[in-house]
């Protein structure tokens, strides 16, 4: 684990609600000594509620630059493990400072994995809006699909997380870490 206690950059943890950017990145930072940031927390605490009260009452763009402003503060800093919001690569600048200050993963679930985990998360749902107006399975879909690229593109590697628990992510994690980003290229 040399290369981990060397790790001074950031690493941004990117994709769909519910796919482990935020047990996994506590669990990271823990066994790395870095400093455990979830955007989508911090955003919450600077505007006072929650995201979904947050967006009915000011909108999408104005949530957008809040977050974009939180990004570029996290982004400044170094040694922290970042759990960014899921529409976070929507931004380009987002992307482009998340990519300067650190390392960008993508951890990727089938629609029905994160339907799963939603359900299983009372708060997935309290804070969060939906994002179209259909079903839950259906909306996880069609976003996942409107967003692939984005991902992609902001990403230096991907994990799939559909069947492994926040220790095998971790673990996974660790491995990239270590593999200096060189090995399993997102495909």
């Amino acid at each position: 684990m040399t290369a981990t206690r060397r790790f001074m950059d950031n690493l941004f943890l990117i994709g769909y609600r519910c796919t482990g950017k935020t047990s996994a990145g506590k669990t990271l930072a823990e066994k790395l000594g870095l400093t455990f940031v979830d955007s989508d927390r911090v955003i919450t605490t600077e505007i006072g509620c929650s995201i979904a009260e947050f967006i009915a009452a000011n909108g999408w763009a104005a949530f957008r630059e809040t977050e974009r402003k939180v990004i570029a503060r996290l982004s400044e800093m170094d040694r922290q493990v970042v759990a960014a919001g899921g529409g976070t690569v929507i931004v380009t600048e987002n992307v482009v400072r998340m990519r300067s200050s650190g390392k960008v993963i993508w951890l990727r679930a089938s629609p029905d994995a994160i339907r799963q985990r939603m359900q299983a998360d009372a708060g997935s749902a309290a804070n969060r809006p939906p994002l179209t107006g259909q079903g839950s399975l259906e909306e996880i879909a069609a976003v996942l699909d409107e967003r692939k690229h984005l991902y992609t593109d902001a990403a230096h590697q991907s994990i799939d997380t559909d069947d492994l628990n926040t220790d095998e992510v971790v673990e996974k994690l660790i491995e990239i870490i270590e593999g200096d980003f060189k090995t399993d290229p997102i495909g």
